[in-house]
């Protein structure tokens, strides 16, 4: 697609132009403000796509994500013109860089996040001088308890994506993103609300028309498909994503036109994608990134997105992963590989049964995570009860061998991983 050849019949009057992203360059041109983050290839991930990948490291921004950009923009400017307060909704990283963005111009910042916000980003938005308060279950609701509380008062609202500073904020990163790797054949971008994609977008194709910009949404809150199919934004009732960071249920009308103009393709990932990607780029990349950072990773190692033979650019957008969370995709991602396996094992209940049986997992060189004792099921004669043993395996081969060894000793055993879990 060239500049001329836009999908968008307005593209000259699509809300942002590359001057404003110039324009926002020159604003963030402090390094304790936005840093340029890194590039660096994996030749492991390369490997699995048949392609030249190299990963933008953005999650090593200040704050953990991109946010800080499109928040410093708008926020530097109106302080300029006298506003002093400043309110946001946000999951998380849209919160850490208002809250960074105003405390760095003198201004005053209240946070608005879900009551389920991962405690470490609700912290870290502390820690960079907003007041945080907790409402809402969801991204939607919390946006309205955001914008009710600016009608009653004078500070300035700041939008995680439907505003076009912030927009032109997010876009510095794709000119970053074009000199870091002036040769990419292919982008892959994350999409929540769509400021960030629509201003990479914007940028990439004023710089390299011919560069190939991908979108990733999460199947639990995809909307950019029927946005397109219905020429206009949807939204979402409720979204249910691991990624957060993209789990806003809805773009803009700003975003879907910018969207239209300059992506050139939008993937879904699953939960279960997501994950697995989060723990390729822990083992492979030796890089912890949340799950909206890792999606692009995750589309790109989908079905759906066929890059072999390029040189393609995914986008790391966020690194604030919870520990709450990183168990959570650990266990998920773990299990999947059966690396962590549930073995109900049927037992006369005797004394020693289960040191006979936890020596049959030991000598199979396993790890017993722990086990429970089990006589309240219906399908038990009197005198038996189950063992539940939840093990450490080094994969499927692994977790056959030792139910196999488990049977040779005469014990009946299911592995009731799924069934459990």
């Amino acid at each position: 697609m060239t500049e001329s050849e836009s999908t968008d019949p307005d593209a000259d009057e699509l809300p942002v132009q590359y001057v404003d992203i110039e324009r926002a360059r020159e604003r963030l041109d402090d390094e304790t403000v936005v840093k340029q983050t890194p590039v660096e290839e994996s030749t492991s991930l390369g490997a699995l796509v048949d392609a030249d990948v190299h990963l933008k490291m953005e999650h090593l921004q200040w704050t953990g994500s991109f946010k800080t950009r499109g928040a410093y923009n708008k926020i530097s400017q109106d302080v300029a013109d006298g506003v002093t307060d400043f309110v946001a909704a946000s999951a998380g990283n849209h919160a850490q860089g208002v809250a960074l963005a105003a405390t760095k111009c003198g201004a005053d910042s209240t946070i608005y996040m879900p009551t389920d916000a991962p405690q470490a980003k609700v912290d870290a938005t502390r820690s960079y001088g907003a007041t945080v308060e907790l409402v809402g279950k969801d991204f939607q609701e919390t946006m309205s308890h955001a914008q009710a509380a600016v009608e009653e008062t004078n500070a300035e609202f700041v939008h995680a994506y439907d505003d076009t500073d912030i927009i032109a904020g997010q876009g510095t990163l794709g000119t970053e993103m074009y000199h870091d790797l002036p040769d990419a054949d292919t982008v892959i971008v994350p999409i929540g609300g769509g400021g960030l994609i629509s201003g990479i977008s914007t940028a990439m194709k004023h710089l390299s028309p011919e560069t190939r910009v991908v979108g990733v949404q999460a199947t639990g809150a995809e909307t950019v498909h029927e946005s397109l199919d219905k020429g206009m934004p949807v939204t979402l009732d409720e979204v249910d994503t691991i990624a957060d960071g993209i789990a806003t249920g809805g773009i803009s009308e700003t975003t879907f036109r910018c969207i239209r103009a300059n992506v050139d393709e939008v993937v879904t990932v699953t939960d279960t994608e997501i994950a697995r990607a989060i723990l390729l780029l822990m083992k492979r990349a030796k890089q912890v990134v949340e799950g909206a950072g890792a999606a692009s990773v995750a589309a790109m190692l989908s079905d759906d997105l066929d890059v072999s033979g390029e040189t393609v650019m995914p986008l790391l957008c966020g690194g604030n992963l919870d520990m709450t969370q990183l168990q959570t995709v650990l266990v998920h991602a773990l299990t999947q590989r059966k690396q962590r396996i549930r073995l109900r094992v049927r037992i006369d209940d005797r004394p020693g049964k289960m040191e006979d049986i936890s020596g049959i997992i030991a000598d199979q060189g396993a790890n017993i995570h722990n086990v429970r004792h089990d006589r309240s099921v219906a399908d038990l004669e009197v005198g038996e009860a189950y063992l539940v043993f939840t093990v450490m395996t080094s994969g499927a081969e692994h977790a056959a061998s030792i139910v196999d060894a488990i049977e040779a000793a005469d014990y009946r055993v299911e592995d009731v991983t799924r069934s459990q879990n």
